[in-house]
């Protein structure tokens, strides 16, 4: 009995001397690699007393093992989105494996995963890089620059075309897009943000509060958080696209009142559509109105809304046409009308989950544009897009669950994702439509067109045989498991914007005036529309594809039906 007990006690203590020697030597490497990590992190020249002392705090979580150098960075774009590359939000860290449970073979997964993990450790991005010398005004661009200005939330001068760019921003590409727009000033904040307009930011700052470098161009200044440098846009850089021009609207009645409601005018002999509408623009106002001598701006109102415009002749238009003293002409002018740019995110997480959901190539993105200028309010997505980031959907870097945004983009079907939403806008599109616009994005990202040869190739027949299904699963799945459902039809958000958008906003219960109604149904084309030649094929589906289709549809009005809805428009399919 003896011996086995001494075997046992000998045991225990070879046991502990092997504990503390592996504890030993896990301590040492830790010192070993938070030491390198400080001479790695330290900015060159004299180095501060202590290594510690002179490193962030992520260096030091990095050193120790805590953080992982991926986890400090945005999540990766999933393969079926345009961009396929990181997007940096801190300073660059050597890859390294990240922790097992942000890892997954499910890409739309792995964004949630790593969204949350963004939130729960703070994002680095709004740290400034440690440099030797602070970026200064750019020195190539045709622009004058005119000084760093505080310039954020309500009262933002600087709020007529707004645009992001994670990578590639730079200062001469923020001037182009401005002078394309007929602005006046260029203004860069945060080192990947542009925004326009013709009136300067009242407060001034020092130089030193705009410390951010340019994304995509080193050495340059782009503002800071908060803080805008501000360029005046002398002429358009070489190579960028032509100065949009006027655009006319029609002739309309004046209203009852006559021209004293409208804010702004000018009289001067010989009045041209140009001369107007260069006026108004520098006014900021969208709509230039014209009658004989007499140049006015305006926005859009309930009392000259612009829907019943009348026969042109009776504002002179035509040979020997006479003008009609209570008549005008309207041109929509290249600016913005701002009364709805302003967005922001919630104040207070939303008690009320809600998705907009659809099929993709739907016009989800669309719609969230409508939506975010009805209510101020960004929207959100349960994926990450870069492209829709640099558009301005701020949205796209939140993490979806955060409940900041007044609704959220998701295309996914199946009872778990659908009952995780409190609420849910259902937007569906005819089927015919939905496939070209998802076929040209897989082919040719958001605003191109996919070749002859994809559309002649095997890809096209196995995109629709698979795709066609998905449609209409997805339509049945959300009418199944849905908990309180708004079916919103794409054609008829064009045919009727204002009244089937005041439904939606009152779904989301928001408050909005007729203004900012008027306001979005002005702005309504967005940025989002494909460009280029279309290619021509006005029949891209078989008799066979058609007769699937048609199935699917007929599938779905039936079950629109029995949910108590009024169906899918009659030119789905004829019936």
């Amino acid at each position: 009995m003896a011996k086995p007990s001494f075997r046992l006690q000998k045991l225990l203590r070879r046991t502990r001397f092997l504990l503390f020697f592996l504890s030993a030597a896990y301590l040492m490497t830790g010192s070993l690699l938070l030491l390198q990590r400080a001479r790695v992190a330290l900015p060159p020249g004299p180095r501060a007393p202590g290594p510690l002392q002179a490193l962030p705090v992520a260096a030091v979580a990095l050193g120790v093992g805590l953080l992982d150098s991926r986890a400090l960075r945005a999540p990766r774009v999933s393969p079926d989105l345009p961009l396929g590359e990181d997007v940096p939000r801190g300073p660059p860290a050597r890859a390294r494996p990240g922790p097992r449970w942000l890892r997954t073979r499910n890409p739309e997964l792995r964004q949630p995963r790593r969204g949350w993990f963004h939130h729960f450790v703070g994002d680095p991005q709004g740290a400034p890089a440690l440099r030797p010398e602070a970026p200064g005004p750019a020195v190539g661009g045709r622009g004058t620059y005119v000084g760093c200005f505080s310039d954020s939330g309500r009262d933002r001068t600087l709020k007529g075309a707004v645009f992001f760019d994670l990578r590639k921003m730079t200062v001469s590409h923020c001037q182009d897009a401005c002078a394309e727009r007929s602005y006046v000033y260029a203004g860069l904040e945060a080192g990947a943000e542009c925004y326009c307009g013709n009136r300067l930011p009242v407060t001034s700052v020092g130089p030193e509060a705009c410390n951010h470098e340019c994304k995509g161009e080193k050495g340059s200044a782009c503002g800071g958080v908060g803080r805008l440098s501000v360029y005046r846009v002398q002429e358009l850089q070489p190579g960028s696209r032509k100065r949009r021009t006027v655009t006319y609207r029609g002739c309309f009645r004046l209203p009852e009142n006559g021209t004293h409601t409208f804010p702004d005018s000018l009289l001067q002999p010989n009045a041209t559509a140009e001369a107007c509408s260069g006026f108004c623009s520098q006014k900021e106002f969208p709509l230039a109105v014209l009658r004989g001598r007499e140049c006015y701006c305006a926005y859009p109102t309930p009392q000259f809304s612009l829907r019943d415009a009348v026969d042109s002749s009776l504002c002179g238009r035509g040979p020997e046409a006479p003008r009609q003293a209570e008549y005008c002409e309207v041109y929509q002018t290249p600016v913005q009308d701002t009364r709805c740019t302003d967005r922001r995110f919630l104040p207070t997480k939303s008690k009320v989950f809600v998705a907009l959901s659809s099929f993709p190539g739907a016009g989800n993105t669309w719609v969230r544009h409508l939506i975010e200028h009805a209510t101020g309010f960004y929207t959100g997505s349960y994926y990450f897009d870069g492209t829709l980031y640099n558009k301005g959907f701020k949205g796209e870097k939140d993490h979806w669950r955060s409940r900041r945004t007044i609704c959220v983009k998701t295309h996914e079907s199946g009872r778990r994702e659908i009952e995780m939403f409190d609420s849910a806008i259902l937007l569906i599109r005819n089927p015919y439509r939905s496939l070209v616009a998802e076929f040209n994005r897989k082919c040719a990202g958001h605003l191109g067109y996919a070749a002859d040869r994809n559309w002649k190739s095997k890809e096209w027949p196995d995109f629709v045989n698979s795709y066609a299904a998905w449609w209409s699963s997805h339509v049945l799945d959300w009418l199944r498991y849905g908990k309180r459902l708004l079916v919103v039809h794409y054609e008829d958000l064009r045919r009727s914007l204002v009244p089937t958008l005041r439904d939606m906003v009152a779904f989301l219960n928001v408050s909005v005036s007729e203004e900012r109604l008027l306001c979005v149904e002005n702005n309504k084309e967005g940025s989002f529309w494909r460009r280029g030649r279309r290619p021509h094929d006005p029949e891209p589906f078989t008799p066979e594809m058609r007769a699937l289709i048609d199935g699917y549809i007929r599938t779905v009005d039936r079950a629109l039906r029995e949910h108590g809805g009024a169906g899918l428009p009659g030119e789905y399919v004829p019936r």
